[in-house]
């Protein structure tokens, strides 16, 4: 069992920060270990609630959060069903209203474009109430900078932002981010990650042992 495995916050005193897996119970919802979730307007707990927004079970679709990522206050996972079908001559989501409009129920679904599922990689850092849209998928190590809307993938250890987001910069030259896609230090024991700490500070993929 990790560290993380063992406790809801982190940080002794610090009831706005915790550890994502440790308090979502759907099943729908699956977190790395580490991965940790601050938020200074609501409690943290509700991560699920407050945060993975129009996620019903009907589309089946997940959203799958790796380790060791920082997600910050109000950022927003929009699923498939905040979307209106753009099939339709109208944006109108009559669909939903079966029963308003004498139609099958099972065709309730069809009010939106299902997108899939929102993959979050490991490492990453998503920045203060940030959005990320259905069916995106965000690389090992990016970055996602605040207010930014995702909607489409980010590369890995690729640093985006704006509405909508767009790349702004690599973090490392692609010789150094093959090199850590290939080393996946957030898959070593904890024993390993900690004695590789102050190396992993250090920005010098050299110094790792």
């Amino acid at each position: 069992m990790t560290i993380s495995e063992k406790k809801v916050y982190p940080r002794t005193g610090d009831n706005q920060t915790v550890y994502l897996k440790n308090v979502v119970t759907d099943p729908s919802i699956a977190v790395g270990e580490y991965t940790m979730y601050n938020d200074f307007v609501n409690d943290p707990k509700d991560f699920q609630k407050n945060n993975v927004l129009y996620h019903y079970p009907i589309n089946h679709d997940k959203l799958m959060i790796g380790k060791f990522c920082s997600i910050a206050c109000g950022a927003k996972f929009l699923f498939t069903s905040a979307n209106h079908t753009l099939k339709s001559l109208s944006t109108y989501p009559f669909p939903l209203f079966f029963e308003e409009w004498d139609l099958d129920k099972a065709t309730v679904t069809d009010a939106w474009d299902n997108k899939g599922n929102i993959v979050i990689g490991n490492d990453v850092w998503i920045g203060y109430e940030a959005v990320i849209m259905s069916g995106v998928t965000i690389g090992d190590g990016a970055i996602i900078g605040a207010h930014a809307v995702v909607s489409k993938d980010v590369p890995p250890y690729t640093i985006v932002g704006g509405i909508p987001a767009k790349p702004i910069r690599k973090r490392f030259s692609d010789e150094v981010v093959s090199s850590l896609l290939e080393i996946k230090w957030w898959e070593w024991s904890d024993e390993r990650i900690r004695e590789n700490i102050s190396a992993i500070q250090s920005g010098n993929i050299r110094d790792l042992k």
